[in-house]
């Protein structure tokens, strides 16, 4: 028998083809092709770069193995493999598992780690179409979401599907691969974009979908999207995402705490609400940050959503003689509201946004956790296992 190793994988249901790792991977060990990004076993030398990169946790996974799982052998899979008794190996194994554990105590360093989906969530149906085999959507409507004066395009953008079946749940992304070649003289990869709209439709019962888009400056693909035209044909993959989802649960209590276009996950939550509850509370919360009113998507069909359903905390940092304010200091405001719904067994939230927001969030959840004698980092780490708290940053 081989002596054991452990070898770093990543599962391909959870991944969403954001080939983030891969180009954060010094040494390339990191590949994919029409289905699957893999983790090369020959090439790994557990560096870590990759871990906290990536917005879902599916990079996060590992197997003890005698013989390393081929590329080949990982391009194949649907879903991981489960781990294989190895049977008597000693303290080798207990090694192993102590040193990937320093490593990625090290790599993670806050909120990160591997989301699980809420327990009631319906089953996602993942990379329904790849590289090889896109999607083709035309475009049905494309619309500017901030003003010109705010120095932010931000585009409501949706896409028409005809007679291609594409089921895409609340909190799934999908990739749209821009046209032409980078810099290497490859083509594009596609860019990942939170769905927008909720599970029936942008139009309920159409085979539609939106998605929120920010033009970036020297954005490829942001660029692309926001100059397309309506009857234009986009690429599209997907659909991507198992844990980042909604539950499907009455019951359950959101907390959703996001920054800029990381609104459109949960304009999909909250149209799936509407449609649904039909006039029954939705006992939703959102801390939505923006620099500015009118840079700030959905700004008004945001203040027409009813209070009962979706209480709203909007903050802006950039108002001329205003103080800045953060998502961070209105939970700091709000911390009787966000204290009651952290000792809810029903509630999950949900982070979505600039990544920059991620720390500041992180301490004002430690904060007012421990002002109730609440340990911060036990209680996410519970709600994480228990499929109630995502991060989705970016």
């Amino acid at each position: 028998m081989n002596k054991p190793l452990k070898q770093h994988l990543i599962d391909p249901e959870i991944c969403i083809r954001c080939y983030t790792c891969e180009m954060t991977c010094p040494l390339e060990a990191i590949t994919h092709d029409d289905n699957n990004v893999v983790v090369d076993a020959e090439k790994c030398n557990f560096c870590m770069d990759c871990i906290p990169v990536c917005p879902t946790g599916s990079i996060d996974e590992w197997r003890i193995v005698t013989t390393p799982y081929s590329l080949d052998e990982q391009f194949g899979w649907e879903d991981l493999p489960e781990q294989k008794d190895l049977g008597d190996s000693g303290g080798e194994v207990e090694a192993l598992d102590d040193t990937i554990e320093a490593l990625l105590a090290e790599a993670h360093k806050g909120a990160g780690g591997r989301s699980r989906a809420p327990a009631s969530a319906a089953k996602p149906t993942v990379n329904l179409y790849n590289l090889g085999k896109p999607a083709t959507a035309r475009v049905q409507g494309t619309y500017r979401l901030t003003s010109e004066e705010s120095g932010a395009e931000v585009r409501h953008i949706i896409l028409d599907f005809g007679n291609q079946s594409l089921p895409v749940l609340e909190g799934q992304s999908i990739g749209i691969t821009p046209p032409g070649v980078d810099a290497k003289g490859k083509p594009h990869l596609p860019r990942l974009y939170s769905v927008s709209s909720p599970r029936d439709g942008e139009r309920p019962h159409y085979n539609n979908l939106s998605l929120t888009v920010k033009r970036e400056d020297g954005g490829v693909c942001s660029t692309y999207l926001c100059d397309l035209k309506m009857g234009d044909e986009v690429k599209v993959t997907g659909p991507f995402g198992a844990t980042f989802l909604m539950p499907d649960d009455p019951s359950a209590r959101l907390l959703m705490i996001c920054t800029g276009t990381g609104s459109a996950p949960f304009r999909a939550f909250t149209m799936r609400r509407q449609r649904v509850a039909a006039g029954a509370s939705g006992d939703m919360v959102m801390f939505f940050g923006a620099r500015t009113p009118d840079s700030l998507p959905y700004f008004g069909p945001l203040n027409k959503v009813p209070e009962r359903l979706l209480k709203k905390h909007l903050v802006f940092s950039r108002i001329p003689g205003v103080a800045k304010e953060y998502v961070q200091d209105r939970m700091m405001v709000e911390q009787e509201v966000i204290a009651e719904m952290l000792a809810d067994p029903a509630t999950h939230i949900y982070i979505c946004g600039l990544k920059g927001m991620e720390q500041g969030v992180e301490q004002s959840f430690k904060n007012i956790a421990e002002s109730t004698g609440m340990p911060w980092e036990a209680t996410r780490d519970v709600m994480r296992d228990e499929g109630r708290y995502h991060v989705e940053t970016y």
